[in-house]
């Protein structure tokens, strides 16, 4: 079984930071573990004309391309000048995303650091609007 502190390794794995003009390829890494066991991970990448994408989706649309939808647990990571790695929650953005991947997502497991996680569906807003009877 590959632990939370290895998942967190792996994501830091593909970390390979590169800047084109002002903006960073790469400067973030992400890895998850599918329900069957599958790793996939993933890099951002920041363009300028607002068209890149989160270290996640690199790694669902990798795990997406093997013919897999479910996630078991995702994390993200990102090194700061001094060369220290950090968990970085995901973005709303990338919330929204894995659970519109598969309705199951919806309790994937968010690696929030080596010693805390979260439900997805914890971390995503509420959507589900109540009816108001008789309007």
């Amino acid at each position: 079984m590959v632990t939370d502190r290895e998942l967190i390794a792996q994501a830091a794995s593909v970390l390979n930071p590169r800047i084109v003009d002002d903006r960073l390829f790469g400067d973030v890494g992400s890895a998850l573990l599918t329900d069957v066991g599958n790793l996939y991970r993933g890099v951002c990448i920041d363009t300028p004309s607002g068209t890149g994408f989160c270290a996640e989706h690199a790694a669902i649309a990798a795990m997406v391309t093997a013919g897999e939808y479910r996630i078991e647990r995702i994390v993200a990571v990102w090194r700061d000048d001094d060369g220290a790695l950090h968990v970085a929650p995901p973005c709303g953005r990338c919330r929204l995303f894995i659970g519109q991947i598969d309705p199951g997502n919806r309790d994937t497991v968010v690696i929030l650091g080596p010693h805390e996680r979260r439900p997805l569906h914890a971390l995503l807003p509420t959507t589900d609007w109540p009816v108001v009877p008789g309007l």
